[in-house]
């Protein structure tokens, strides 16, 4: 019998995913990965919004109870703190809007769970995210393709698994949508069949990013100013970790029109404003690059590409200019490209591969 160890958050989408592997003959066993100090946690809970907090870990108890396999919790919250925290207050400091989430799947779910696994003697790792993954024979390839939900797509925070962690990788719910997941959870009494998802940050459930960087890094961040695009003095920013590329709101400033967070430099503390159109660019420079579909890129390749997770893909150009960075360059501008933000690249359904935006 073929075991596998699913990573269960004590959402309904993970505790699914269990429940078809283990009628599909598989020897299970549910793991919840501690990702937080206590106080962490504590915080977590009281807020109700996030994954990891102590009712979360009560629920996928509950599930694997009821569904009779054997359920553990792993303490990972050093690893987390050190490749998914730290990298998203460090990427804030040095003036990047980070993605968390990506960094959580490449350091800790599909590298540090799948480890613990391979040692436990599993063959498998397994967890609740939309996405489908196959071996191409022709290729001799694993590939990452897009779900059947189409909105629960997550290949966009899936790019970074490498050949080795997709061979060890089963995701139960690419054929399914959510709907269906939900009625398959109702139809035999999940305590988490209706449970909302979550929707912000696991370690910054309030929302305020700054507020948990100054925290984190034990710092205030100086004031400076905002400029516009010919570097004329607007005024006084808060500190360039209130800010984004793209952010129109709670700028804390009128200039009588629309306003929009345009860039940022770290070196002189300034935060450009400019009008919309100044959002727009057709190309960008990534690096940290992870290939999929295909072993390298050794000449201009048609892909379509997105520059964030909700983003519908547009059609572009990819270009490897050496030195692990490559360039994309989209037939037609595109709104807010982000430093430190990913782009992930498609063939059709299929995952390219994918880098963060320098």
């Amino acid at each position: 019998m073929k075991k596998v160890m699913v990573g269960m958050s004590g959402g309904v989408d993970s505790s699914v995913a269990a429940m078809l592997l283990r009628d599909q003959g598989y020897e299970v066993m549910g793991v919840t990965l501690k990702l937080f100090s206590d106080e962490d946690i504590d915080q977590a809970q009281k807020d109700g919004k996030t994954c990891c907090a102590l009712n979360d870990v009560m629920d996928a108890r509950s599930v694997a109870y009821k569904l009779g396999f054997e359920h553990v919790v792993f303490n990972f919250k050093d690893n987390f703190r050190e490749y998914v925290m730290k990298n998203f207050s460090d990427s804030y400091l040095c003036g990047r809007t980070p993605n968390p989430c990506i960094e959580c799947n490449r350091h800790v779910k599909f590298d540090k769970m799948l480890r613990r696994a391979l040692e436990l003697g599993y063959e498998y790792i397994a967890t609740g995210h939309y996405a489908v993954n196959e071996y191409d024979e022709a290729s001799g390839r694993w590939l990452l393709k897009r779900p059947k939900d189409r909105s629960k797509d997550q290949t966009y925070v899936l790019y970074s698994l490498t050949q080795e962690q997709l061979s060890h990788t089963i995701f139960p719910l690419g054929g399914l949508d959510k709907t269906q997941v939900r009625e398959l959870a109702g139809k035999v009494g999940l305590i988490n069949s209706e449970k909302p998802d979550s929707q912000d940050i696991c370690f910054v459930p309030d929302g305020d990013y700054a507020a948990f960087i100054r925290r984190f890094a034990g710092m205030d961040v100086p004031y400076g100013n905002f400029v516009d695009t010919e570097g004329k003095v607007l005024g006084e920013h808060k500190g360039i970790i209130n800010y984004t590329v793209g952010q129109r709101k709670h700028l804390g400033i009128s200039l009588g029109k629309p306003a929009y967070v345009v860039s940022k430099d770290v070196a002189s503390n300034t935060v450009t404003l400019g009008d919309e159109k100044d959002l727009y660019t057709k190309s960008l420079i990534a690096d940290d690059f992870n290939l999929i579909s295909v072993p390298e890129i050794t000449e201009p390749m048609r892909v379509t590409a997105k520059t964030r997770y909700s983003q519908k893909e547009q059609p572009a150009t990819v270009s490897y200019l050496g030195n692990g960075e490559y360039k994309v360059e989209f037939d037609e501008p595109q709104r807010a490209i982000t430093s430190g933000q990913a782009v992930v690249l498609y063939d059709g359904d299929v995952v390219v591969g994918g880098g963060t935006i320098i």
